[in-house]
């Protein structure tokens, strides 16, 4: 593999999924490289700070440099003079004040920051853009103007934490690229703008999960960060706390991304009410389902077994909402008291929450029915399924609904993301195909033991949904569409470029 130096067809900016990480999005990467073979791909990958690295895909050959950002883990920088430091700082504030607040930050702003920091021959770092007595002075006026009621240490590491991934993105080596194709918004979007400050070439973003959605769960279930008590009962305006802080700068990088995209692409229409709530241009957007290999899964053996069996293929992650499918199960025995259940997925990435689950199974006495693979390829696994599972509490267009639906397996799915599509049709399907299994609610184990055992137990039912999802996934998405949405794209940017 070659340098960054080298120039690539697309670099592809990725924050938290490929390389080193399983999944959805990383095995969609994996794929779109390998399908686009034609093409060289730089790989931008930004990762938190501690993150082991560990490549968990073998690169295509088409992958000529991988080039790693550890979030937050800025050099130390040379010094610079007080004066110096004044200017910096100073130009700093105005941009940095919009991104922590509510006030839509702009493109330009994020210009700003970029010419303040390539504006000096100094090679900065921590000594000057955090650690700097002008840093502090600069830190200490943000919190009185924004948040002056609150904990100043946990405004101050907030702050830090989010200022940090800024620089790290800003200072980072930037990939050489004719495009610049990011996976998400956030960090991999602020890259993606910043590469279209600096270069002017094409930009795209695909979006599986909003990225601005799934970062909200996890910021208002974040016990750390101090929630303003006067937001429960007041008839005054309520106090912002620093949990808006996150999500103000949250929606500010999605925006900024958005922006700066020639194309903002996501795999079904109920992602684009989101997107155009957080400022993509309707002109820019654009719908490139998901796809499998048909013929592949299509192949793969269908056996009923001896004892029903039932799975959830997905990471052991709360976003997964593993513990809903675990009551389920303890709900579905009462009834079924034979099944069986397997939790197809790395256990690695969330400890505290493996460890829930595995004290969960235990407390309800499902040592013997509920077992935990780890990673795992999961077609050994689909030919045992009867039924495929999945509980998240936010999804996209999930590839497992589609590859298990190609192999003809019924699905129990929560009622978001592309969910409901896959399972009932859109609502112009012609002809209408009918269900190919159940929508459940959120967090209900009990729905989604009744929706398994309403499969389970009606063998006509059944057969219906598995011709149904099989047919409903053969006709809409085939990888091979996909693949060719990808190819008209890249070829059309590539000659502008």
């Amino acid at each position: 593999m070659s340098g960054i130096n080298q120039k690539a067809d697309v670099c592809l900016i990725l924050e938290g999924t490929y390389p080193y990480v399983t999944g959805g999005v990383s095995g969609w990467a994996h794929g779109l490289i390998q399908e686009q073979s034609h093409l060289s791909f730089q790989l931008c990958a930004i990762v938190p700070k501690d993150a082991e690295l560990e490549l968990k895909y073998r690169l295509p050959n088409n992958v000529i440099g991988l080039t790693t950002i550890r979030l937050n883990d800025l050099p130390k920088g040379s010094d610079i003079t007080a004066p110096l430091a004044t200017r910096v700082h100073n130009a700093l504030r105005d941009p940095l004040m919009t991104m922590t607040t509510e006030k839509p930050m702009q493109l330009d702003d994020l210009k700003r920051i970029m010419d303040v920091l390539s504006s000096t021959n100094a090679a900065l770092g921590t000594e000057t853009l955090l650690d700097h007595e002008r840093a502090w002075e600069q830190l200490i006026a943000l919190y009185e103007t924004s948040f002056p009621d609150h904990s100043f240490l946990d405004y101050f590491w907030s702050y830090r934490a989010i200022v940090g991934g800024l620089y790290s993105i800003l200072l980072a080596p930037l990939p050489q690229a004719d495009i610049y194709h990011a996976m998400s918004t956030g960090y991999a979007g602020l890259m993606a703008a910043r590469a279209k400050i600096e270069t002017g070439k094409p930009v795209f973003v695909t979006e599986h999960g909003i990225y601005t959605n799934e970062r909200r769960i996890e910021v208002t279930a974040a016990d750390w960060l101090e929630a303003t008590a006067s937001k429960a009962l007041t008839i005054d305006k309520p106090r912002r706390d620093l949990r808006d802080m996150w999500i103000d700068s949250i929606n500010n990088f999605s925006r900024i991304c958005y922006t700066a995209c020639d194309r903002v692409i996501t795999l079904f229409a109920g992602n684009q009410a989101p997107q155009l709530e957080d400022g993509a241009a309707p002109e820019k957007m654009q719908i490139i389902p998901n796809g499998v290999d048909i013929e592949h899964f299509g192949q793969l053996p269908r056996r009923r077994q001896e004892v029903l069996t039932v799975g959830l293929i997905g990471r052991v992650v709360p976003i997964k909402d593993i513990k809903t499918f675990i009551r389920s199960i303890s709900v579905l025995r009462q009834t079924l008291p034979d099944v069986k259940a397997y939790i197809i997925g790395p256990t690695d990435e969330d400890p505290d929450y493996y460890k829930e689950c595995i004290n969960l199974i235990e407390l309800t006495g499902l040592e013997h029915t509920i077992t935990f693979t780890g990673q795992a390829q999961i077609e050994e696994y689909l030919p045992q399924l009867d039924v495929l599972v999945l509980t998240s509490i936010s999804e996209a267009q999930p590839l497992v609904i589609l590859e298990a639906g190609a192999t003809g397996i019924p699905i129990v799915a929560t009622d978001v993301g592309a969910c409901r599509e896959l399972i009932e049709g859109l609502p112009d399907e012609a002809p209408a195909l009918g269900a190919g299994g159940i929508v459940t609610p959120l967090a209900s184990p009990t729905s989604t033991a009744e929706a398994i055992h309403a499969l389970l137990s009606d063998r006509e039912r059944y057969d219906a949904a598995s011709k149904t999802i099989r047919e409903r996934i053969k006709l809409y998405y085939n990888e091979t569409i996909q693949q060719q949405a990808y190819r008209n794209l890249y070829a059309e940017y590539l000659k502008r470029s």
